[in-house]
């Protein structure tokens, strides 16, 4: 399971990191300032786009030239637009997702199992020196084991059985999530 997820862990890091790079416009800008309303002007698309525009307007709506600049800087602009909605869309749907699972929950789930295993073996420690509680009190295996400090000894390997248990279906809904 551990080397499963590290496997997972590094596809998703690589993942990740290749969809970022592949990424043509405002990487590194926050969601909140990009729009497809106002691709940025950084875009390749929507430079040329502006430039076509920009000549259409210079040669005139009368010559086939002007008209077929000024079509084609319009089209270049609704794809410069579209790209930035596909990347804002992939970032949201793909990226963002992958990062949270590459470098938030597989570590709380590493965290998580170094924790329940920390808890087993408390639980193994305490069912040992309960066992050897039994044994040097002398009594059958039958009969618990009578006193404060076999009392003591027992409630130790409930709580620690208990605590266990917690961490155990805790990891489990985590995993579920």
């Amino acid at each position: 399971v551990e080397k499963r997820l590290e496997l997972v862990k590094q596809v998703s890091h690589s993942t990740h990191k290749k969809l970022t790079a592949c990424l043509q416009g405002q990487q590194g800008v926050d969601v909140e300032k990009k729009s497809v309303r106002s691709p940025s002007k950084k875009l390749p698309l929507t430079t040329l786009a502006q430039c076509m525009v920009e000549g259409a307007a210079v040669l005139g709506d009368e010559s086939l030239l002007g008209k077929m600049l000024k079509l084609c800087g319009e089209t270049q602009d609704k794809l410069a637009q579209e790209l930035i909605f596909f990347e804002l869309t992939i970032e949201k749907d793909v990226i963002e997702p992958l990062y949270d699972l590459a470098e938030v929950e597989i570590p709380n789930i590493q965290k998580q199992r170094k924790h329940l295993a920390k808890l087993v073996l408390d639980m193994d420690s305490a069912r040992t020196r309960y066992y050897q509680s039994n044994k040097s009190s002398g009594l059958s295996s039958n009969l618990q084991p009578t006193g404060a400090k076999a009392d003591h000894v027992r409630e130790e390997m409930e709580e620690a059985a208990n605590r266990m248990e917690i961490c155990r279906v805790s990891e489990y809904y985590f995993k579920c999530q």
